[in-house]
């Protein structure tokens, strides 16, 4: 028997083997846009989620976003968030580069 294909220890007991899949935890291949209001004493923003890029694409992209649309916006817990109601224009930009593109919400 090989190494590399352990099935008991004695520290930890038996030791199931581990899928070598690498599956992506970030979307379903789907970037969403949605718009919020709640908690920002009225003021909307658009929330861009499900965008499957590092942390440093995903800045990236988030300052030209903010730079195209002439607003602000933030990147929090992998999401994109533009200030203001911007939906269609943020939906032709993503597109344009590639990404499927759906409204959520209302």
């Amino acid at each position: 028997m090989s190494e590399n294909h352990l099935v008991y220890s004695t520290e930890t007991g038996r030791i199931k083997p581990v899928p070598n899949k690498s599956i992506s935890s970030k979307g379903d291949g789907i970037v969403r846009i949605q718009k919020q209001t709640a908690g920002r004493k009225g003021k909307g923003v658009c929330v861009i989620s499900g965008l499957d890029l590092e942390n440093i694409e995903l800045t990236k992209l988030a300052a030209e976003l903010k730079k195209r649309c002439g607003c602000g916006g933030s990147v929090k817990e992998g999401t994109i968030e533009i200030q203001g109601d911007k939906r269609e224009l943020l939906k032709e930009l993503l597109e344009s580069k590639g990404f499927r593109v759906k409204f959520a919400g209302g």
